[in-house]
């Protein structure tokens, strides 16, 4: 009798902790990332276009629109994200709060195209408080920024390689390749890292320093820790990194 009244209730409780799930993708913006990054996909493709052979520049389109299309995205993220988070509630509650609200517009006004474009020569050095550094320093060691920064532009760059490579089979293909792609990431988390605090500092300049300690406080809280760690796996996910070209 009793595990029956157990499962009953765990079957009861199944909605809404998928709903939570669900609330949680939304309210930290990661449907609106998603977009930001299909913007900075096409106009990757479009670089492209005058430079390849049509068949080959098709070839690319086609390969990227269906590793990166945005339902696809979506889907394997949001997946990442239940399987690798045990109790979203504590982070959902930080992103439907105020504070919360106003750290996702933040970055989301800062990954949009024509705030990318507008610092695509560098972002402007910023000035800050002693404290200020601090809790940006804080906060650096406890966003995975490096990593999702880095798993961004390898997918961006890799575009035309992952056209070439199905075009002609074994071009990029075996040890050598995956080398040399461990070796970009290296290097693209080595730069972005470089500059992380100023970064942080410019995409956060709008939250007061208490506003800041509480972002860090939440950023490096057991919850927290265990948000953004599902978080980086949920990027790749939606990324598919690791898997193969379509």
């Amino acid at each position: 009798m009793r595990r029956l009244l157990f499962i009953l209730l765990i079957c009861c409780a199944l909605p809404a902790w998928a709903d939570a799930y669900d609330q949680l993708y939304k309210a930290a913006g990661w449907p609106d990332q998603r977009a930001h990054f299909n913007d900075a996909l096409r106009a990757a493709q479009q670089r492209y276009q005058n430079s390849l052979p049509p068949a080959v520049f098709q070839a690319l389109v086609n390969n990227s629109n269906q590793r990166f299309g945005a339902q696809a995205m979506d889907q394997r993220a949001e997946n990442r994200l239940r399987q690798a988070l045990r109790n979203p509630q504590p982070a959902l509650a930080f992103f439907q709060g105020p504070l919360g609200r106003k750290i996702v517009s933040a970055e989301l006004l800062a990954t949009r195209s024509d705030q990318l474009a507008k610092n695509a020569s560098g972002l402007p050095h910023m000035q800050a408080s002693d404290t200020r550094q601090l809790l940006i320093g804080h906060l650096a060691r406890a966003l995975p920024a490096r990593e999702a920064g880095a798993e961004v532009s390898l997918a961006i760059a890799g575009v035309a390689a992952d056209s070439l490579s199905s075009m002609i089979p074994g071009l990029l293909g075996g040890g050598s390749s995956q080398n040399l792609l461990d070796s970009q990431r290296a290097r693209l988390m080595q730069q972005i890292g470089n500059d992380m605090n100023n970064t942080l500092l410019y995409v956060y300049r709008d939250l007061s320093d208490p506003e800041l300690e509480e972002f860090v406080s939440f950023a490096e809280s057991a919850d927290g820790k265990a948000y953004y760690q599902a978080a980086l796996a949920a990027v790749k996910a939606g990324l598919a990194v690791g898997q193969p070209a379509p």
